[in-house]
């Protein structure tokens, strides 16, 4: 993606956390400084607004859905490829003079496909607004996709393909998705594969931007230095002219292959990468606030978690180790992964496994508990320091459906949160025999496990 700052929007953007000191510490006391506005446009579409005017700056966060799942297996990569095109000339601009554009107005555009979601992001200097408006627009309805940069970003992503055949990390994680989910789109790369990339066509790109840019599945926020009524207008000039509804095909629920097994894939390194996981959470499920700190505790909670501490900390096994949640629009995983020696996996996989087997019967301890909410209610202001982090949060609040007041609610639901909670959440979750590994190195006496054995 181009990026492109300004001396001056270098200096703004640096001057921004302490714009946002007393929003830090009213959230942390109140929230009260942190006003949602929703919008509603004459035409009809909605986003929510947080009003700063500290600073000229406005931070403007956008998702339509579907990303790579919804690809084809023909041409999978295809959302991904878009997302490194769309700022690659629009309209009467080819590629050079939109991003001289972009670089004269000092503004920063990029897009972003996941596998559910395909995002977008723009950031400006609030006098340049209109100037970075339009060209967003241009972006979102009159893509170009001219061959030479077409050629030029397939070539780019199929030089990262074949990188990433050697990245031990990205070679984990692939195994593990096709061990987790077989033929579903979630097992398959993001960026496809030499053969898929080299399917895509300029009238493949065109057809998917008119298919996914639609108004039923647009979410939009915006945060900084813009009223109701002028955002209104700008949201019916950037976006009125989309389609109501949407062309993408949806992606089947799946569950998680529950059967254990492990992979080991040999690659001439000298430590191993390690990839763990099972079935875990949607973000709509009742107990995801529970599980969520019962993670905090086992692995997503750094130095503080047991897994950093019996791995590394006691034993020196591991460079790395962390486990979360990775809620997805069709399934919920429990994730984790670690890094170590070759000669030492046998024993870091035993102590993992040791380890997931304690949480899962005996929950957590009371000081455990106490500790992982005064982290997590404590640290919560900090994502919301920026106007970028801002309007990040409240995209993923709305995308999720969590409410206007969750800023509000989000730290009284984690404190209400018991041990008896945890306990039960731990048995429900947390279950070692039906764990999917991936090691990748040349790890010592460690060898692949057959689902089923």
């Amino acid at each position: 993606m181009k990026v492109f700052q300004s001396s001056t929007q270098q200096r703004l953007l640096g001057c921004l956390a302490a714009s946002c000191l007393f929003l830090f510490v009213t959230i942390g006391a109140s929230h009260a400084a942190m006003k949602i506005q929703e919008i509603k446009s004459p035409g009809g579409i909605k986003a929510w607004l947080v009003e700063d005017h500290s600073l000229p700056l406005i931070a403007m966060k956008f998702s339509f859905r579907g990303g790579s799942a919804h690809d084809t297996d023909e041409k999978s990569g295809l959302a991904n490829m878009l997302s490194a095109l769309l700022d690659e000339g629009a309209g009467q601009l080819d590629s050079q003079a939109f991003q001289t554009k972009m670089e004269d107005i000092a503004a920063k555009l990029s897009f972003n496909a996941g596998q559910d979601y395909f995002y977008g992001q723009l950031q400006t200097l609030s006098r340049n607004k209109q100037e970075a408006f339009d060209l967003l627009k241009l972006a979102l309805t009159k893509p170009r996709f001219d061959q030479v940069p077409v050629d030029r970003i397939r070539s780019q992503i199929l030089l990262g393909i074949k990188r990433s055949k050697n990245n031990p990390n990205s070679v984990a994680g692939l195994a593990w998705s096709k061990l987790a989910f077989g033929n579903h789109p979630y097992a398959r790369s993001s960026s496809g594969d030499e053969t898929t990339v080299n399917n895509i066509k300029q009238a493949d790109l065109s057809d998917l931007t008119t298919r996914l840019f639609t108004k039923d599945t647009l979410t939009i926020s915006v945060v900084g230095d813009i009223d109701p009524e002028t955002l209104g207008a700008t949201l019916d000039n950037i976006f009125g002219s989309l389609a109501e509804k949407s062309g993408m095909t949806q992606t089947e629920e799946v569950e998680v292959n529950p059967e254990f097994r492990r992979q080991v894939i040999e690659m001439d390194i000298p430590q191993s990468v390690i990839q763990f996981g099972h079935k875990g959470l949607k973000r709509d499920d009742k107990d995801f606030i529970p599980a969520y700190i019962l993670n905090y505790v086992l692995g997503g909670g750094g130095f503080a978690s047991r897994l950093y501490n019996e791995v590394r900390e006691k034993r020196g096994l591991v460079y790395s180790i962390y486990s979360y949640l990775h809620p997805l629009d069709k399934t919920g995983l429990f994730m984790g992964g670690a890094a170590t020696k070759n000669e030492r996996v046998g024993e870091t996989l035993k102590i993992i496994d040791q380890e997931l087997k304690r949480i899962a019967n005996e929950g957590v301890s009371k000081k455990e508990l106490t500790d992982a909410k005064t982290y997590l209610t404590g640290s919560y202001p900090l994502r919301f320091d920026s106007n970028s982090k801002i309007a990040s949060q409240m995209l993923g609040i709305q995308m999720e459906d969590l409410g206007l007041d969750y800023v509000v609610k989000r730290n009284d639901m984690i404190e209400a949160v018991t041990l008896k909670d945890l306990k039960r959440i731990a048995k429900e979750l947390i279950k070692p025999g039906n764990l999917i590994v991936t090691v990748v190195g040349k790890p010592v006496g460690v060898k692949s496990i057959p689902a089923g054995s």
